[in-house]
């Protein structure tokens, strides 16, 4: 029983009270539909949270294992900050394939001789090379920043190491030095340039390639690995790596001197173990780096003065993919190597 605004009393339907009323079919399916609904919305809210959770948790993770791979990949070089504090023998490191994008370049290390020479308490220098060769320009950009400091430093005596390979841009550098000792088993030599490439031409005809090549100058496409081998072209190249070798050959003359023997084979390009190159007057004794310093220099305290990539740089150099710019360089005509 209800009453309205003026005062009439009213009796509510049976058909508007199973209309609206809580206790109807209609009103008892609205409130499971409600209820489904807030159960889907609690559950979906929930899953966002635990994904978010789960999101931090991997990221804290990843970062958690990069940063262990950075100490694990340059151990105590992030936190490395040895200086010649007292009487030493310097030491810088050629590492691998002498070239401009590699860790041995010039840059890289001359920065280090130049710090090794600045430093008050350097004693003596060791240059510590283990090399297959590489760039002659590299390699003579060093060559003769070693003379230089050398020049300047009149007091500081250069002595080059041999690991277990110091041939062709390796060796180049190492003529620089006042004297060369290697191990009695160490590649010593190769004093030559190479220069090499393929050619695809019968390849592109098997394949039913067609090679559409326009220039302007009549040398542009030089070499160009996908066409016939020119012989005047061949003969022209011939000469630029001749002139490399000669002037690879006087830079060892003028760093050796007499001390190398009258014999043409030492600048054929052939190898040498440490005992024959001994022989040879390509090194003037037998001895590592710790040798040198202890028993020639008189001063075993060595400090490593060479330039180290930052962590990130390193990791770069570990993991990334130089394919592509190998393969660049392999199918066209590469630059001269000393190697």
């Amino acid at each position: 029983m209800s009453e309205d605004l003026w005062g009439n009393n009213e009796q509510p339907i049976d058909g508007e009270r199973g209309a609206v009323g809580s206790e109807s079919p209609r009103g008892r399916r609205e409130q499971k539909e409600w209820k489904l609904i807030e159960k889907l919305i609690m559950s979906l809210t929930a899953e966002q949270r635990r994904s978010r959770r789960w999101g931090i948790f991997f990221k804290l993770l990843t970062f958690t294992y990069l940063f262990v791979a950075l100490l694990l990949l340059v151990p105590g070089e992030l936190f490395d900050t040895q200086v010649g504090s007292k009487p030493h023998t310097a030491l810088v490191e050629i590492e691998g394939t002498i070239s401009s994008s590699d860790q041995a370049n010039a840059d890289t290390i001359v920065s280090g001789l130049r710090r090794a020479f600045e430093d008050d308490n350097t004693r003596a220098l060791i240059v510590r090379i283990n090399s297959p060769g590489g760039s002659p320009v590299q390699a003579g950009y060093v060559y003769d920043e070693v003379r230089r400091l050398r020049a300047l430093h009149p007091h500081i005596k250069v002595y080059s190491v041999i690991a277990d390979i110091g041939a062709s841009g390796g060796y180049y550098i190492a003529a620089a030095a006042d004297e060369i000792y290697a191990d009695k088993a160490s590649l010593v030599g190769s004093i030559g340039v190479i220069s090499s490439s393929f050619g695809f031409v019968d390849t592109l005809e098997k394949l039913g390639v067609e090679r559409r090549l326009v220039t302007a100058g009549e040398h542009k496409a030089f070499l160009d690995p996908f066409s016939p081998l020119d012989e005047t072209e061949l003969d022209f190249w011939k000469g630029v790596l001749n002139t490399t070798h000669r002037q690879f050959i006087a830079q060892v003359r003028q760093g050796r001197g007499d001390r190398l023997v009258d014999d043409a084979s030492l600048f054929s390009g052939l190898i040498w173990t440490g005992e024959q190159a001994l022989e040879l007057g390509l090194i003037d004794g037998l001895g590592s780096a710790g040798y040198v310093a202890r028993e020639v220099v008189g001063e075993e305290n060595i400090v490593n003065f060479t330039e180290k990539l930052s962590p990130v740089e390193r990791l770069a150099e570990r993991f990334g993919a130089r394919f592509a710019k190998t393969l660049a360089t392999e199918l066209g005509a590469r630059a001269p190597m000393l190697r």
